[in-house]
């Protein structure tokens, strides 16, 4: 068989390893289109040692590979949740090949980190929640600097035994975009809504409050109502309140907020005891972006997106095409 041409190239000193040669490899394969045993013949080495040193450089972090978001906005299924939804954009991710729930929710958040960037602007105030997803999408995200955008704290804060909180979700959002954070200094639950009440009333709350309705953006998850919903294990609600409020209609939990099928608040016990964003300031956002997956998930990302939430949504496959069978076999009400 018979290559292609390689392209001449101008000679360079030697090198003897080390960083340098992984560069050289990296620019050769991504840069000049070079395939590895071309690129073994004109650094001398085997083809074994150029999978070596570009699986180094990834690995580094010195190639960023990103799929364009038109792959998994523009597709059939995508398409189809944009159009019965009402929704301003969907990006659905495959999950064939990939081995567990945790790997999907991996796989997920990455996408909505990749996708954030081309969404927002210079100006924005982004309100961002607290979950497991959020905070691995925040993660993910490459490192950028950003033009007057500033990052809130969307929850107040929470002892968790899941190895990340509010705070931390909001600040490595921040810091990844390379934004202005402010976060909420205190408690999202406390024992007595008079101690909420007046926490509510200290000046730097008090301001910290104000700045979540000045945000045109928001990023959420969607909590589900099962007994080992996160609303259980933060700390935020007990097993009694939970089945409390399922009991009163309660299909889903939005920024630690309970919601029923339509996506209306379902008032209870917990609200006069919360510090945090009003669900009523979630709604007529330049952006909501949704970022949940999993069967466990349908219902209360089906209620978020019914009480207008949501204008844009990250999730995987099989769960779009569970959302999408429920409303379409009228399981499920239709958005209005």
């Amino acid at each position: 068989m018979v290559g292609r041409p390689v392209k001449k190239r101008k000679k360079t000193p030697s090198r003897s390893g080390g960083e340098s040669i992984v560069i050289e490899a990296a620019w050769m394969y991504y840069h000049d289109g070079l395939n590895q045993s071309e690129i073994a013949r004109l650094l001398h080495v085997s083809r074994a040692t150029v999978v070596n040193y570009l699986q180094e450089a990834r690995e580094r972090g010195l190639i960023r590979i990103s799929l364009s978001a038109e792959a998994f906005t523009t597709h059939r299924i995508a398409l189809d949740m944009r159009q019965t939804f009402g929704l301003k954009a969907a990006y659905i991710l495959p999950e064939e090949g990939l081995k567990d729930d945790e790997e999907v929710l991996l796989r997920v958040a990455r996408g909505a980190a990749e996708w954030l960037p081309e969404l927002i602007a210079p100006g924005d105030r982004l309100g961002v929640a607290w979950g497991r997803t959020v905070y691995e999408m925040a993660e993910a995200l490459e490192p950028m600097k950003t033009h007057d955008v500033t990052v809130s704290q969307l929850v107040g804060s929470m002892a968790t035994p899941y190895g990340f909180t509010a705070e931390i979700c909001s600040a490595h959002m921040a810091h990844r975009l390379g934004a202005k954070c402010i976060n909420l200094h205190a408690p999202a639950i406390l024992s007595d809504p008079q101690l909420a009440a007046r926490l509510r009333a200290e000046p730097i709350i008090a301001r910290q409050l104000d700045a979540l309705s000045h945000c045109n953006m928001a990023i959420f998850a969607a909590g589900s109502c099962n007994p080992g919903s996160h609303i259980v294990g933060s700390g935020v609600a007990t097993a009694e309140d939970l089945a409390w409020y399922v009991r009163n209609g309660a299909t889903g939990v939005l920024c630690g907020r309970f919601i029923d099928a339509r996506g209306r608040p379902v008032p209870g016990p917990l609200d006069a005891r919360m510090i945090g964003v009003s669900l009523d300031k979630l709604l007529n956002l330049d952006m909501g972006l949704l970022v949940s997956c999993g069967e466990e998930k349908v219902i209360p990302m089906l209620s978020a997106i019914a009480g207008g939430y949501v204008t844009h949504i990250v999730t995987n496959m099989k769960a779009a095409r569970s959302m999408l069978k429920l409303v379409h076999e009228g399981t499920f009400p239709a958005p209005a």
